[in-house]
């Protein structure tokens, strides 16, 4: 992989990040935003966002292939899984998609421009990133929102992770090399304040994602000018109601189940831990579990599970060996996995309290008699809930949604896209391009 060394991410493994050069960066990206960014019309960034995702969607694109030939070293993932996760981002960007999202946040597109209804909307001059290095797509999406509010951004990735938002950043650069002198990508392991003390000086905005401990380290370094933005940790889970779970349906159910354990090996915030399902349906639950395990099996033939390390397999051996020894002694509970590796894993208990999955591919199945029967089971993660995939028929979906949200999920998606939110998603319920938006109003 040749790339040119236009960010600090393409240099030498080996070539030392000091103060003054990330200094040097900050500078430069403030005076390129002024002179090549700031001027450009949310139409013209609405255009190139587009242009650029175009791209990556092409199969013979230079940066598509540098990603799904070298990301699975690098990611961890397999290609199939890469491929999916980067596809289902990039078809997002369109301009209706886009347009939807700015008058969802912002009303008029041309308050990013001018004073429009009242008021004008304006990006961070300068925005840091801290990404975090288990998912590329959020991190895509940071600096694709960035340049929709014509901010200058250092994007500082987690050590090792690199290569997606590099690629990303190139694509910007190829397709408007003076746009993307307003990014830059670095990377260092966390806790050198002696970079970070310089970066955080000069940011106005900074967002982060990571575990709660990581947030509340960088949310203490920064000065008090400095807006802060954190994400930390979230789990999701699914729910499936009795109408679908007959032989018509469940197939499909099952499908879009698998599809969301799959994706990004189950190793974001997105992803079910456990996926409850009411008793009484004609496919009984324990039934459903075995055919989810027998679904998961063939997907490992055909998008394989990535690398893990030895510590994640040592973790899910030792989870398997709780509940083979549970399932040996009680007939309630049943466990399933994947024979002479650590593939994939579906247990089955009655117990409905959510448990954290060790991930990659491990998911809990719970039967419960009905929606009510989920709450004491979910209160230890109340608050912490980002996501809940739901199954059932057009007439129970928006009373199963307003139960979910009155509790306090904060997104209600179907089974089978958890792992792939709109661009319009509220994350963590918050609006993700409204959050970066200082606002003037006029009053003349």
């Amino acid at each position: 992989m040749s790339l040119p060394n236009y960010f600090l991410a393409d240099l030498p493994p080996e070539a030392p990040l000091s103060p003054a050069m990330i200094t040097a960066a900050c500078d430069t990206l403030r005076r390129n935003r002024e002179k090549y960014l700031r001027p450009r019309t949310t139409t013209e960034m609405i255009g190139l966002l587009c242009e650029v995702a175009a791209a990556w969607l092409e199969p013979d694109d230079q940066f598509r292939r540098i990603a799904l030939e070298n990301g699975p070293a690098e990611t961890g993932f397999s290609r199939p899984i890469l491929e999916t996760g980067l596809d289902g981002l990039f078809r997002q960007f369109t301009p209706e998609n886009i347009q939807k999202l700015v008058a969802q946040d912002l009303g008029p597109a041309e308050r990013l421009d001018e004073f429009a209804a009242g008021a004008l909307a304006r990006g961070p001059n300068f925005l840091v990133h801290i990404a975090a290095g288990n998912l590329p797509n959020p991190a895509l999406t940071s600096l694709a929102l960035g340049l929709l509010t014509r901010s200058a951004q250092f994007m500082k990735c987690a050590s090792g992770a690199t290569l997606l938002p590099r690629l990303f950043a190139h694509s910007v650069y190829r397709a408007d090399p003076k746009l993307g002198a307003c990014l830059e990508i670095a990377a260092w392991r966390g806790g050198r304040r002696e970079l970070e003390e310089v970066l955080f000086a000069r940011a106005d905005c900074i967002t982060a994602t990571g575990d709660d401990e990581t947030l509340a380290a960088i949310r203490a370094q920064l000065p008090a000018k400095v807006r802060f933005l954190g994400h930390g940790h979230r789990v999701s889970f699914g729910y499936v109601a009795r109408e679908v779970l007959c032989e018509e349906m469940v197939a499909g159910v099952v499908a879009r189940a698998a599809d969301d354990v799959i994706a990004w090996d189950q190793n974001g915030c997105l992803s079910p831990h456990v996926i409850y399902v009411e008793e009484r349906g004609a496919v009984e639950s324990d039934t459903f579990a075995a055919r989810l395990a027998a679904e998961l099996a063939t997907r490992e033939t055909t998008a394989p599970r990535g690398k893990i390390s030895v510590e994640a397999a040592a973790t899910i051996a030792s989870r398997r060996a709780v509940y083979e020894a549970i399932a040996a002694h009680r007939a309630d509970a049943k466990i399933w996995s994947s024979p002479n590796s650590t593939a994939w894993t579906v247990v089955f208990e009655h117990d409905v309290s959510f448990r954290c999955s060790p991930l990659n591919r491990f998911v809990f199945v719970k039967p419960v008699p009905d929606v009510a029967a989920v709450w004491p089971g979910v209160d230890s993660v109340h608050g912490q809930v980002s996501t809940v995939g739901l199954a059932a028929p057009p007439e129970r979906m928006r009373e199963l949604a307003q139960h979910f949200a009155r509790w306090g999920a904060t997104r209600i998606c179907p089974l089978g896209q958890m792992q792939n939110p709109p661009l319009t998603w509220r994350h963590d319920g918050h609006p993700a391009l409204g959050e970066l938006i200082t606002w003037t109003d006029i009053e003349i």
